[in-house]
Parts: C-alpha cells; sequence; structure tokens
C-alpha cells in the first residue's frame, strides 16, 4: 500500500511538471523571442500616407530597408512596463469594467434579473445560448465593436451557472457571438467598410456572400458552444473550469428552487438606471465614436449613481469597486504583457519587414492559391497586429493591388482579411481585449484553448472554402 502511494504522489507532481506554464511566462517567452527577431529580420519600414477620413496607412511601394535598430538589454527591461502603458485604455476598461459589476452584485440587482430569467428558460435552458449568441453577433456585425464582450461576460455569468453550465459556456457566448459577428462584417464599419475603402471599392459591396456565410459561421458555433453546454449539464464535473465555478455554483445554486426575489423600491429605480445608461451607451458608441475611455468614464458613473439609489454609502461603492479590480487585476496585467510583443516589433523596426516578407511569399501564385495564402498571411499578421482596423491600414493597400497582379478580385482580397483577422481574436494571447475577457469570465487561457480549438480549425475550413467559392464566382 505504501509503494502505491508513493507512486501516486509520483504521478501527481509529474503532471504538475507537464502542466502548461502560466500565461505570463507565456507571454514572457514571446517577448524574448520577438527581441531576438529584433537581430535576425532586417529592419525595414512602409511610408505612411493619409487613407480614408484622414487615417495614417502604408505606401505598397514604399518598402525599404533601414539600419537594424535591435532592442538591446535595457530597452528590453522596459517592454513591459511600456506595454502596460501604450495598452492602458484597455487595461483601465478591464479594471473599471469589474469594479462596475461588482458596485451592481452589491445591490442585488444583478441577483434579481438572474433570477428572473433563470424561471423563464427553467425548462428550456438550453434556448438562452441561440438566443444570446445571435443577439451578440447581430450587434457586432453591425457596429463593430466586438470588445463589447467584456460589457456582455459579467452579465451573463450569473445567469449560465444559474441555469447548470458553467463559465466557459458564457464567455464562449459573448466571445464567439461578438467575433463572428465582427469578422464576416456584413455591415461591419470597422473591418469591412475601411478594408474595402482602402481597397477602392463600394462600401458594404457584396453582402449577399458575406450574410450566407455569416449565417453559417454562425450556425455552427451555436451548435458547438450546445454540445459543450448539454455535456457540463448532464455531468457537471465534466465541465473544464468546475473547480473554477465553486464558489459561483454555490452563489446561483438552486435559484428556481427559492421564493422568487422581488425587488424593492430603490432596486426598481436602480435597474431602470441601469436601462438609461445602457441606452446612452449604445447611442455613444453607434452615433458618437465612443469607445473604452468614453465608456470607460460612463461606467463609473454607473457604478457611483446606480449604487447611491439602491441603498448603499460612498464606503460600500469604493469598496465594491475595489473587490471589482481584485478579481480582473491578473486579466488587466495580461493586456499589458500581450501588447509589449508588439512594442518590441516596433522599436526594432521589422514589423514592417514582416509584413513584407509574408506578401512576398504569395507573389507569384496562382488565383485560387493566391487566396488562400492570402488568408494565411492575414491570420499570422493577426498575431502582431491585434487591432482590425490597424491591420487593414497596414495590409490592404499591400493586398489590394497584388490581387489585382495575381487575377484575385479586390472583394474577396478583403474577405481574406476579415476571415484571416478577426477569428485570431479569440485565438492568440497578444490580443488584449481577448485576454482580458477570458480575466472577467474566470477562464483561463489553457483552459479557453482546450474548449476552443476545434471550433477555430472548423472556422478556418469555413473561411477556406468561402474564399475558394468567392474567386471561383469572381465574386466583386
Amino acid at each position: 500500500m505504501k509503494f502505491s502511494n508513493n507512486k501516486g504522489k509520483e504521478t501527481n507532481k509529474n503532471r504538475k511538471k507537464l502542466g502548461m506554464p502560466h500565461i505570463y511566462v507565456i507571454l514572457f517567452i514571446f517577448g524574448v523571442l520577438a527581441t531576438i527577431s529584433t537581430y535576425l529580420i532586417p529592419s525595414g519600414e512602409f511610408d505612411r500616407i493619409k487613407g480614408p477620413e484622414g487615417r495614417e496607412m502604408v505606401d505598397a511601394d514604399s518598402f525599404h530597408y533601414i539600419t537594424a535598430a535591435p532592442v538591446n538589454i535595457v530597452d528590453f527591461i522596459s517592454i513591459i512596463p511600456r506595454g502596460l502603458i501604450e495598452a492602458g485604455e484597455i487595461v483601465f476598461f478591464t479594471l473599471i469594467i469589474g469594479g462596475m459589476f461588482m458596485v451592481l452584485r452589491r445591490t442585488g440587482i444583478i441577483e434579481i434579473g438572474v433570477d428572473k430569467l433563470a424561471r423563464r428558460f427553467l425548462n428550456h435552458s438550453i434556448f438562452i445560448i441561440p438566443v444570446l449568441t445571435t443577439v451578440f453577433a447581430i450587434i457586432a456585425t453591425l457596429i463593430g465593436t466586438a470588445e463589447l464582450s467584456l460589457v456582455y461576460i459579467p452579465v451573463i455569468i450569473p445567469l449560465i451557472i444559474a441555469l447548470g453550465y458553467d463559465s466557459i459556456t458564457a464567455t464562449a457566448i459573448a466571445l464567439c457571438g461578438t467575433v463572428v459577428g465582427f469578422t464576416v462584417g456584413v455591415l461591419n464599419p470597422i473591418n469591412t467598410g475601411l478594408a474595402q475603402k482602402l481597397s477602392g471599392i463600394p462600401v458594404f459591396s457584396g453582402i449577399g456572400l458575406r450574410l450566407i456565410i455569416f449565417i453559417i459561421v454562425l450556425f455552427v458555433t451555436i451548435l458547438f458552444i450546445m454540445r459543450y453546454a448539454k455535456k457540463v449539464k448532464q455531468t457537471p464535473d465534466m465541465s473544464l473550469v468546475y473547480q473554477e465555478d465553486t464558489e459561483k455554483r454555490q452563489t446561483y445554486k438552486d435559484i428556481t428552487k427559492q421564493k422568487p426575489l422581488v425587488a424593492s423600491k430603490r432596486q426598481k429605480a436602480g435597474i431602470a438606471v441601469v436601462l438609461a445608461f445602457f441606452v446612452i451607451l449604445v447611442y455613444g458608441v453607434t452615433t458618437q465614436g465612443w469607445f473604452m475611455v468614453e465608456m470607460s468614464g460612463l461606467f463609473i458613473i454607473m457604478g457611483i449613481v446606480v449604487g447611491l439609489i439602491t441603498g448603499l454609502n460612498t464606503r460600500d461603492i469604493c469598496e465594491a469597486f475595489n473587490d471589482g479590480f481584485k478579481d480582473v487585476l491578473m486579466g488587466a496585467i495580461i493586456v499589458g504583457l500581450a501588447r509589449s510583443i508588439a512594442v518590441v516589433l516596433e522599436d526594432g523596426k521589422i514589423m514592417d519587414s514582416i509584413v513584407h516578407g509574408l506578401g512576398s511569399v504569395i507573389d507569384g501564385a496562382t488565383p485560387t492559391v493566391a487566396v488562400i495564402g492570402m488568408y494565411i498571411v492575414q491570420v499570422l499578421i493577426n498575431f502582431i497586429i491585434s487591432s482590425g482596423s490597424g491591420q487593414a491600414l497596414v495590409t490592404m493597400p499591400i493586398m489590394a493591388p497584388l490581387a489585382d497582379m495575381l487575377g484575385v478580385t479586390r472583394q474577396t482580397a478583403v474577405l481574406a482579411f476579415q476571415l484571416g483577422d478577426g477569428f485570431t481574436h479569440v485565438f492568440y494571447p497578444t490580443s488584449g481585449y481577448f485576454m482580458a475577457a477570458l480575466a472577467i469570465g474566470g477562464v483561463s487561457y489553457t483552459k479557453w484553448i482546450r474548449f476552443f480549438f476545434p471550433l477555430f480549425i472548423i472556422w478556418g475550413l469555413i473561411s477556406i472554402i468561402s474564399l475558394i467559392v468567392a474567386q471561383l464566382i469572381g465574386w466583386s
């Protein structure tokens, strides 16, 4: 028996040794590799010119090599603090989201909302997945703000847990729904509109094929999430985050077996104010160009106002914000670590060299091979340029004329950009809002990849098939 126990202990130790390293370690290693690459890849740059709406874009014919600028040890020491500073908008947005929702939880209105929705979907709980995923996808495909998943996740997690699912299910509904809408971009001004402007084709043209792709990808995504959710519902310990969700299950378990929660007058007023703030949020994002700074300010005011209306004193509100900050602190730091990789590539003057090199690889290919190559190039570039609009401004001035030379329609080249850029936003650890969303959802990066990787491959296959079809029909 003693021998057996020792063997068990050795097995546990081996498992720990074979486990995935912490996400901090993974991102630090990427930073080291990026630094080394500044000594191996020649420095180069494109000239920048004014593009649509005064945005800065590259001049596709201007690439030239420049004096090498490798990152030295002193510069390397500072990349993480600089990454945090340069990603400041997302870092503080993440912290404020966490603080604001903790205030709402302290008021009790989150629990009231969860109670009512859980009872409504009690007998058909699985249908909450297609409903929410579709709503989030439609919003993202119209306004192009995938970052709103950071808002959705803390709202829906209590509901999804109460219905017998887990944090990965909630996180997937928000992240996958928004990224599907953003990527396919039926009427998305951030990727579709901008890329078409840069490519010199009518804005939002080709909507029919994009709509078909949107429906197919959304349908497959919903089925994938539902399949996992059903497994968790039937066998809770099959959840990839079963241990991590222990406290959440205790908080929201058996809601429907208890007496229905009834909102007080102050809580009803608080709910009305929350809805009013979300109306202001939608108005600001869709018509006033608001982004993370403006939304962060709105959420701070929202937390304070709703807290006071529902009866919290100023100390309660402040402590709630502090507790919320703690919950998402790791995610906020990860955002800065991810940004530090781009800081290295920019300092070493090799980001443009990488883009130019990848674009040159597909030069001379047949049209069908070329369009697949364009997609792969965009997938790779998104690792270092995680902004959809940023990637469009760098790559489309190169890809559009290249498409003409290779016999690929510019419309198809834009689609290759969309599909290559968008889906990787919820795969690469260098995507700031994605890593922040995982932190808010309480899901580790490694657990997410275990869940998400099969869907990512499916998305990739659909993307390649869609591009081949677009090329064969001469889509323009």
